[in-house]
């Protein structure tokens, strides 16, 4: 999922991907948290998380 957001080029404003552990897995564009496992204990949705950085964009 990390490199197809990546793919998303000059889409967004900021983009920045941070290696963690324990089952976190943490969207955030544009300091907007857009999902997370740790509260829903679900993986996001490539779509959804597509949609809502590009609704992030600055």
């Amino acid at each position: 999922m990390a490199a197809k957001i990546l793919d998303l080029g000059d889409r967004i404003a900021s983009l920045t991907l941070v290696p963690s552990g324990g089952g976190a897995f943490e969207v955030t564009a544009n300091g907007k948290k857009l999902h997370s496992k740790l509260e829903t204990g679900e993986w996001p949705d490539f779509d959804e998380v597509v949609r809502q950085v590009k609704k992030t964009k600055a």
